[in-house]
């Protein structure tokens, strides 16, 4: 079969989900419609702002729907006639099966992370905060339970030590175009052999990747250094990892970490307790040294290094 000929469908939403379809317009494939999340009001306008995967369709002429909700029966027969020989899902939505059910060829997902590991919707946050050396993109076809089809193909790349998770999106969001493409060409040549995720995670213990909210991301200070340094790090630069910490006259206030690195020195402080001498020094107690925090953002105003901060803001020593 020539790429020409095979007629996909292409869902994803945000910068993620761009380079795979740019890879797949650029190299050829018969692309015949994009689906996308509705736009969101956004900025103090509240004007309503296209997803990154509507932005690169609009700009490609590429046939384009919004739906919001997939079960909607306009939008499965606007789907049905496309056509489509294979769906691809990137960052999407869960779909039903009247959907994902639809082409010849089935419909596969790009998810990043090694599965069967980290199934959820922050894989990416979870394997860094975890303290993981290694994680990977993953193709595989969907069937009724979210994240749990079987196995096409997988790429895995080491976790630096200093990598926090927008370094680690945004290599796995480059390798994820390649192997879609890699997946595509395999579909079509009749070589897949999917392999299904039970036998892949015989005997091993699995990590979930559940969705992260704000409370997700307090830290707790009462725990060893490198859990504190990864925690902040899994969620930097989004979310962010946030606590209290008291300014100068003794008033709580919530502060967003986004760099830090560890102090192995033994003290007799309380976890949580802060140590800084005004200037350039903003370390917090844990229970087997300190984290000094680098980069950092108070309510209303933006990220900056710490040495920035204190030359205008104080914060009380414990």
């Amino acid at each position: 079969m020539k790429k020409e000929d095979l007629r996909i469908v292409y869902m994803g939403t945000p910068d993620f989900a761009v380079p795979a379809l740019r890879a797949l317009v650029e190299g050829g494939y018969n692309v015949v419609g994009v689906i996308t999340m509705p736009d969101k009001p956004a900025g103090r306008g509240h004007k309503l702002q296209y997803s990154p995967v509507k932005q690169y369709a609009v700009e490609q002429n590429l046939p384009l729907l919004q739906p919001e909700k997939l079960k909607d029966e306009a939008f499965v027969e606007a789907l049905r006639a496309w056509n489509a020989d294979l769906q691809i899902v990137v960052a999407f939505r869960m779909l039903p099966e009247v959907v994902w059910n639809m082409p010849r060829f089935g419909t596969f997902n790009l998810h990043a992370s090694l599965l069967p590991q980290y199934r959820g919707a922050a894989p990416i946050n979870w394997a860094v905060i975890n303290g993981e050396k290694e994680t990977g993109i993953t193709t595989f076809f969907l069937q009724h339970a979210i994240d749990t089809g079987n196995v096409i193909q997988q790429v895995s790349i080491p976790i630096a030590e200093t990598d926090n998770v927008g370094d680690v999106h945004d290599k796995l969001m480059e390798l994820g175009s390649e192997l879609v493409v890699e997946t595509v060409d395999a579909i079509m040549d009749g070589t897949v052999k999917a392999v299904p995720q039970e036998e892949m995670a015989a005997g091993i213990e699995l990590k979930a990747a559940p969705k992260i909210f704000k409370e997700t991301c307090k830290i707790d200070w009462n725990q060893p250094a490198k859990r504190v340094y990864d925690f902040i790090r899994g969620l930097s630069p989004y979310p962010a990892a946030w606590c209290e910490l008291k300014d100068a006259s003794g008033k709580e206030v919530v502060v967003k970490i986004f760099q830090s690195h560890i102090i192995n020195e033994e003290h007799l402080q309380t976890p949580g307790s802060v140590v800084t001498d005004g200037k350039k020094k903003l370390y917090v107690a844990v229970v087997d040294g300190y984290i000094a925090i680098d980069s950092l953002q108070l309510p209303g105003k933006k990220r900056m290094p710490v040495e920035d901060l204190l030359r205008g803001y104080q914060f009380a020593n414990d």
